[in-house]
């Protein structure tokens, strides 16, 4: 029987993911037939069939269900080893991959990283965008921006600071409805606000006290929606304060009456503190969203 490998494994997440060989094959840039051996030699050693066929597509066993975490964990694995193995220990080269949240990847971390990437031709950067808290001792990420104090050890942890939020609206949307003085006024105003109250939300909210929340009339669990609402005029929303004062169009109301910020730590395995490539990388991190925050 051939041995399977990691690649297998990898092939299995996209099945699971897409739901069909050819949805996974787009996915990967493989061949159909290609995904299709990897799923019958994983079923070879497993001694049983992974997927069965439905009007829906393939359906998996409770078997592929159960080894989905071992196959992000071996995936993690290899795109580490692949990062590792591109590197040298003398120049700053090879690839770094950074999780940050969408509206810290999309609007922030580009400016910080160009002139990094500028400096260093051999340098390449992934950004997985997400809010979920990956898991670095694992390696599915090298270095991490979090906005949870971070709890697991050997990690190289540099505290960045509070970054604060505040309410926005664009200058026509203040010209049509006025300026609100205090933070219950807004509750009269057209607001932008998230879908779900999600477990964070809550505790956000908390800071808030007494202070009522509006019906909103814009709602979505994105924030970059979010964002994206504020600037073209759809009402008044909440977002970082840096990113709201950087658009000329946007004017912050009742400034610093919204008890609101998030705290950001950067964050990397300490194994790769002598690495040159995640050195530069994180170094440039600190030095540039202390600049962010401080713009503020």
């Amino acid at each position: 029987m051939e041995r399977t490998n990691w690649d297998y494994y990898r092939t299995l997440l996209a099945v699971l993911d897409t739901g069909s060989l050819s949805a996974a094959a787009r996915h990967l840039g493989l061949t159909q037939p290609t995904v299709g051996r990897h799923i019958e030699a994983l079923e070879a050693e497993a001694g049983q069939q992974l997927f069965t066929r439905s009007q829906r597509g393939l359906e998996p066993t409770d078997t592929a269900l159960s080894m989905r975490h071992l196959a992000e964990a071996m995936a993690a694995a290899a795109d580490a080893i692949r990062r590792t193995a591109s590197e040298s220990r003398t120049a700053v080269a090879g690839s770094v991959r950074i999780s940050a949240s969408d509206v810290i990847a999309v609007e922030v971390l580009p400016e910080i990283l160009a002139p990094v990437m500028a400096g260093h031709a051999a340098l390449d950067i992934e950004v997985s965008v997400s809010d979920a808290v990956e898991d670095l001792l694992n390696r599915q990420a090298d270095i991490a921006l979090r906005m949870v104090k971070p709890t697991q050890d050997a990690l190289l942890v540099r505290h960045i600071g509070e970054i604060p939020i505040g309410c926005f609206a664009r200058d026509d949307v203040i010209a049509r409805h006025g300026t609100p003085q205090k933070p219950e006024d807004i509750t009269n105003l057209p607001t932008i606000g998230y879908d779900r109250e999600l477990v964070y939300i809550r505790e956000a909210m908390k800071a808030l006290g007494d202070i009522p929340l509006p019906a909103f009339d814009f709602r979505s669990d994105s924030n970059l929606a979010q964002l994206s609402a504020i600037r073209a005029g759809c009402g008044f929303g909440f977002c970082q304060v840096p990113l709201g004062r950087r658009d000329p169009r946007l004017v912050e109301v009742v400034r610093g009456q919204i008890p609101l910020s998030l705290p950001l730590w950067v964050v990397m395995h300490e194994d790769l503190r002598h690495s040159p490539r995640c050195r530069v990388v994180f170094d440039a991190l600190v030095t540039g969203l202390k600049a962010y925050i401080a713009s503020a």
